[in-house]
This record gives structure tokens, C-alpha cells and sequence, in this order.
């Protein structure tokens, strides 16, 4: 890989490492406030919604001028998203304007590497950003657990520095400050980023046009044999996965009687098994083996039902790194085929921005529906079985939809196989 590939590694690590730290921080703010507990779903729903509002527009905008640019200023509106909550402003806003700012991120971070890379590393690529970006969801969650912990944050927060007095007064304000820095030095390295040279198209000043330019690029995506299967199993991926953070620390409370510090580090088990099979993926699967990964899909959701008879530490940690493995080395191959696709069809950041799009309805709807569960108070045993059977149903109808394209045309034998390590 060229060196600026690692300088969007890293920009792209420190960014997600702080947005994961910041999710357990908004959450202990929420508790306490002693805000309802169908609260904290909702801080993915408020984080989210940027991503389906403003799709037709923030694709748009990575395509208007180097990505490194749109990932300096994206990462600003992070700070000031982050700086709200350590002024008080309610967390569930504040997240909200996090959001925004992930948003307008999220396009130039993986559009970059189709500009950057040739089509045969990107599946290489893929492993790389998402192993980093579960490598910094674990360090994430584990940083921000740890932070709002009475003893760590009390000693951090009785630190002194030499000449002046920092405002900093409370454990989550301490905790909100450490954040910040790590968004900080995120932006450091958006200035470093390549520019990869491809032409920038201007941003139409017409809303209605980027609207129906964005609908065209839906429409088309869907329509593509390959496109519409990869962009179904993201899609249910992630919408699954933003929803199983929150499973996971409602099932460690009621199962294995953990507190929000603890229960937060068993996310961080789950994103070591991404982790694995995100790493296992790139080394094995080529664009073309990428389509038979489907699967295992199906596999997760059965396993997670096994999460139901489980109550002790030593058989929770190895499920939850199997059912985070299968989850990596699923969905690498399919983000690639993806990206692939859409950028021969539209274009790095309007295909990117149309994923995230169905991928952060599906977060929306997924989190909406548990939010729903946990205020109608269904047991989290309930909750895990809907969750699983719901998974391997919809990849079952995937697997079905994708064999029956192929049936009415090999268009698997046209993706670039060439050696790609």
C-alpha cells in the first residue's frame, strides 16, 4: 500500500475511536440525569439521522473537492458536536450534531479509497478500515469506559497542571475533554491526507437537483444485479450491528449482572471478533469470492440465539467473538463489491453517500424498534431471539434473491479476480 493509504488509516482510526468513546460518555451522561432508559437507543437514532436526511447532499460535497479537505471540516463539526455536551447541552442534541459531522465524513473516507487505490486492493483496503475502525470501536469503548469509572476519572481529574486552573470541574467533563483531544488529532493527520488528482465536479447551489441526482443514483444502485445484493447485506449489517451495542449491554446487565463500565467492554469483545474476520477476509477473499460470504450471514443470526442460555463470563466472551468474526468476515468482501460497483456506476462519494443512506435507515428503524421493546419493557431473552431470527431470515431471502439473478445471468465471472496481496 502507498504511505498516504496509512495517513487515512490513521485519520480514520482517531475519528472513529472518539465518536465510540463519546457514545459511552453521552450514555453515563444520560444516567445521570437519570433520563428515561429508552434514552440510550436513541442516542443512535439522533446520530444517524443526518446520514438518511442529508444523503442526497453530503455525497455531493465529498465530490466537490479533495476528500482530505471535506474530512478536516467534517471532523470540526465533531468538536463543536462534542464541545455542546461539555457545556451542557443535552446530550441526545449534542450526539445529534456528532452525527452531522460523521455524516459529511463518511463519504470522503471510503470514496477516497476507490480515487486512491486500483479495484483489486480494494477488498485488502476494506479489511484495513474496517479492522481499524472495530480495532477503534474496541479501544473506543474501552477508553470511554473507563474514563466515567469513579477511580480512574477521579485521579485523572485531580491531576493539576503547572500556571493555570482548567475549568474542568466534573468526571464527565474530564471525560468530554480527552475526547476532544482525540478528535483533535484526528484533524491533524485530514491535513496530511493525499490529494488522489481526479476531477472535483462544483456543488450544485439547486437542492432539487442534487434530490433527483441523488434518486437516480439510488434507483441505479438497486437496480444492479451486484449492487443491489451488496447493498442489501450492508444495509441489514449495519443496522444489525448499531442495534446488537445496545443488546449487548442490556443483555450483559440482566444476564451476567455487569455494570455500564463492564458491560461497555463486552462491545468491545463483539468488535474483536470483526476484527479477526475482517483481517481473516482480506487475505482470503478476492472481489469475486466476495458474493460467497452470504452464508455465513445467516449463520449469525442463529448464533445469536445460543446468547440466551449463557450467563457466565467464560462462554459470553468467546460467543460474542464468534458471532463479531462471522460479522467481519461477511460483510468486508460485500462493502468492497459495493464500492466496486458504485464507483463504476456513479462515483466514489454520491455511491458512498447512497450506502449510507439505506444502511443508516436501517440503523434508524432497527434502533427505533428496539427503543419501542425496551419501553414496552419485552425481556431482553425476547429481544435477542426476535433480533437473530430476524437476521438469518432476511439473509436466507438475500442468499434466495442473489442465486436467482445468477440463474438469469453470470455477472459474478466479470468482477476483477487478479492476485491482490
Amino acid at each position: 500500500m502507498p504511505f498516504g493509504f496509512y495517513i487515512i488509516m490513521a485519520a480514520q482510526f482517531f475519528s472513529a475511536l472518539a465518536d465510540n468513546a463519546l457514545l459511552i460518555a453521552a450514555i453515563a451522561a444520560l444516567r445521570e440525569m437519570q433520563a428515561p432508559p429508552e434514552y440510550e437507543p436513541l442516542l443512535k437514532t439522533f446520530f444517524t439521522v443526518s446520514y438518511v436526511a442529508l444523503a442526497a447532499f453530503v455525497g455531493a460535497f465529498a465530490d466537490s473537492m479533495p476528500k482530505g479537505r471535506v474530512m478536516f471540516i467534517s471532523n470540526g463539526i465533531k468538536i463543536f458536536g462534542c464541545s455542546l455536551m461539555f457545556f451542557g447541552v443535552h446530550p441526545l442534541l449534542a450526539y445529534a450534531v456528532v452525527g452531522l459531522g460523521a455524516a459529511a465524513y463518511s463519504p470522503a473516507k471510503y470514496g477516497i479509497l476507490t480515487e486512491y487505490l486500483p479495484h483489486r486492493l480494494l477488498v485488502v483496503a476494506n479489511g484495513w478500515i474496517e479492522g481499524l475502525t472495530v480495532g477503534a470501536i474496541i479501544l473506543g469503548v474501552v477508553i470511554g469506559g473507563l474514563l466515567i469509572r469513579p477511580d480512574i476519572g477521579g485521579s485523572i481529574l485531580s491531576f493539576d497542571f503547572p500556571l493555570f486552573d482548567t475549568p474542568i470541574d466534573s468526571i464527565g467533563e474530564m471525560a468530554l475533554t480527552v475526547i476532544g483531544l482525540l478528535y483533535l488529532l484526528a484533524a491533524i493527520f485530514n491535513l496530511y491526507v493525499p490529494d488522489t488528482g481526479v476531477d472535483h465536479k462544483p456543488l450544485k447551489k439547486n437542492p432539487l437537483y442534487l434530490l433527483h441526482e441523488f434518486n437516480h443514483c439510488l434507483v441505479l444502485l438497486w437496480r444492479d444485479k451486484l449492487g443491489q445484493i451488496s447493498l442489501a447485506v450492508t444495509t441489514l449489517f449495519w443496522g444489525a450491528g448499531a442495534t446488537l451495542q445496545f443488546i449487548v449491554i442490556k443483555w450483559a446487565e440482566v444476564s451476567l449482572q455487569l455494570d455500564l463500565s463492564k458491560s461497555s467492554m463486552l462491545q468491545g469483545v463483539v468488535a474483536i471478533g470483526v476484527a479477526i474476520g475482517a483481517i481473516v477476509a482480506a487475505r482470503m477473499i478476492t472481489l469475486r469470492k466476495s458474493v460467497r460470504v452470504i452464508p455465513l450471514g445467516i449463520a449469525m443470526g442463529l448464533i445469536v440465539l445460543v446468547m440466551n442460555f449463557v450467563h457466565q463470563m467464560w462462554l459470553a466472551v468467546p460467543l460474542l467473538i464468534l458471532i463479531g468474526g462471522l460479522s467481519g468476515f461477511f460483510v468486508v468482501p460485500m462493502n468492497a463489491l459495493l464500492q466496486h460497483r458504485g464507483h463504476i456506476l456513479m462515483g466514489a462519494g454520491h455511491s458512498i453517500a447512497v450506502q449510507n443512506f439505506n444502511e443508516n435507515l436501517s440503523i434508524l428503524m432497527m434502533t427505533g424498534i428496539y427503543y419501542l421493546l425496551i419501553k414496552l419493557e419485552v425481556s431482553i431473552y425476547i429481544v435477542v431471539t426476535l433480533f437473530g431470527l430476524f437476521v438469518s431470515g432476511l439473509m436466507y431471502l438475500i442468499r434466495e434473491r442473489h442465486l436467482a439473478n445468477q440463474r438469469a445471468q453470470d455477472d459474478v465471472c466479470h468482477l476483477d479476480d487478479s492476485a491482490h496481496h
